[in-house]
């Protein structure tokens, strides 16, 4: 039997889950987690870069997603110097940084996904 279908249900830091896949789409599932992950995949970033990356997400959308991937443990947050303005940096924890596999899965599956059946668009 698979690990996964060992017990009736998983838990991690307080919160249960039917299998592994739940508690994995939990995580980084969403329009927006896998997205921030992706952008956090080669190098820290401060708020106002991933903001840029991501022309898109409102500004709220991504400060939520942010503290609940910092809450979750795949990213974290360095706050340097104590009076405004502040720096914040967001890395990739090494939970989050074995998530890369999945995320290059994810980004290779789409890239042949559009590649057959879409266009890529640059917007200048």
């Amino acid at each position: 039997m698979k690990t996964e279908c060992t017990s009736d249900y998983v838990t991690l830091k307080g919160k249960s889950y039917p299998c592994t896949v739940s508690l994995t789409m939990d995580l980084m599932g969403g329009k927006w987690k896998a997205v921030i992950l992706y952008h956090l995949k080669d190098m820290p970033k401060r708020y106002n870069e991933l903001r840029k990356e991501m022309p898109t997400i409102t500004e709220m959308t991504l400060s939520l997603q942010l503290k609940k991937l910092e809450k979750d443990g795949l990213v974290t947050k360095r706050v340097y110097g104590e009076k405004p303005p502040i720096m914040t940096i967001y890395s990739l924890s090494d939970l989050g940084k074995s998530l890369l596999p999945v995320l290059e899965a994810i980004t290779k599956w789409g890239n042949e996904v559009v590649s057959e059946n879409g266009e890529f668009i640059k917007v200048s």
